[in-house]
């Protein structure tokens, strides 16, 4: 059963894997943050890049954001190390074929 918050934040279990995110949309409310706090864009710069959402979507998400800090914080950082470990367990295709080619000009 899904939970609509604050009438733009949906929290889906099996959707974006449970996470909060804008309703009706895939993106979710740690992408906003990223994009605001980490990436420096504006909440109408966001909505400049994903015109599908509006400006009280980005606004609603950031609300959200402030009131459960530590949770969508941790999200970030546990995103963050799995992205880590998947790059360092999978290999470059690109670095792959950059590493046959200078093995093979030799």
């Amino acid at each position: 059963m899904a939970t609509t918050l604050i009438n733009h934040i949906d929290i889906t279990p099996g959707t974006c894997g449970g996470k909060p995110r804008i309703a009706g949309h895939r993106i979710t409310v740690q992408d906003i943050v990223i994009w605001h706090e980490r990436m420096g864009l504006s909440p109408d710069e966001i909505v400049h890049h994903y015109p599908s959402i509006t400006l009280a979507d980005v606004y609603a998400a950031l609300s959200y954001y402030h009131d459960h800090l530590e949770e969508i914080r941790q999200g970030i950082v546990e995103d963050e190390i799995f992205a880590e470990q998947m790059r360092s367990s999978t290999p470059s295709l690109i670095e792959e074929k950059l590493r046959k080619m200078h093995g093979q000009q030799n």
